[in-house]
């Protein structure tokens, strides 16, 4: 099985070194593709560095786009296109613990995509006030509702697919740019099988949130074109592994 982790960055040159490192460490037959929306902060430099040392590591620099939703697009269509079978992804933060990749891996055996769900059988979150995890709980609830998605953590962005179930999407119809993204692609999946892991999420050290207004905006409304694409076309359905 051929395994891509796909790493998504914007000035995240103070981790992306040690992120590589502990994917490999924990994936060692695994390739990594950063795809960074020409960080200012150097960070296409550091992955250019490793890429010297390690022909796993691999890099897209985009020079005119930018968004962590287009960004993850890039990576998946590389992916897709290079012959690999299964695409893992995970924030460049440490939210997301490498260690847990394998278990990610080690789902798809019976399902097509898995999801590192912070909140199936319970909660794991860890240095977020009440205010930030309400709003994320609220936020998952409302795109359930609006989506139809089962998925208890259908905003987590640590996930791994298959990429035979990444080649039934018409990647075109994904129109997102920000976090936005993630519930969508589980929407267009529709139908597929979905397992969710349970896993801790960290909040960041170092660097600083790409949250910002527009994006929070677009995830408040891109729930509803989704809900319009329920209503007059197929239903999305899904099984969970």
């Amino acid at each position: 099985m051929r395994i891509l982790v796909l790493v998504v960055t914007y000035n995240e040159a103070a981790n992306i070194r040690r992120l590589v490192t502990e994917i490999l460490t924990h994936l060692p037959t695994a390739n990594v593709l950063v795809v960074d929306d020409n960080s200012p902060d150097g960070t296409s430099d550091v992955v250019r560095a490793l890429q010297a040392g390690d022909s796993r590591v691999e890099l897209v620099t985009r020079t005119t786009e930018r968004g962590y939703g287009s960004a993850t697009m890039a990576g998946l269509r590389r992916g897709i296109r290079d012959g690999y079978d299964v695409i893992a992804t995970l924030d460049a933060d440490f939210s997301h613990d490498p260690a847990d990749l394998p278990r990610l891996i080690e789902a798809l055996s019976a399902a097509d995509v898995s999801v590192g769900s912070r909140y199936r059988d319970g909660i794991r979150v860890l240095n977020w006030d009440v205010r930030r995890l309400l709003l994320s709980l609220a936020a998952n609830a409302y795109v359930r509702v609006l989506t139809g998605l089962e998925c208890v953590d259908c905003t987590s962005g640590f996930r791994a697919y298959r990429v035979s179930a990444l080649r039934t999407l018409t990647l075109q119809r994904i129109a997102s740019t920000g976090y936005a993204f993630l519930p969508e692609l589980l929407f267009e999946l529709g139908g597929v099988r979905i397992a969710e892991v349970p896993v801790c999420y960290t909040e960041r050290r170092i660097g600083e949130s790409k949250m910002r207004k527009r994006v929070i905006a677009e995830a408040m409304m891109r729930p509803w074109v989704l809900l319009g694409r329920r209503i007059i076309g197929p239903r999305h359905r899904q099984s969970r592994a």
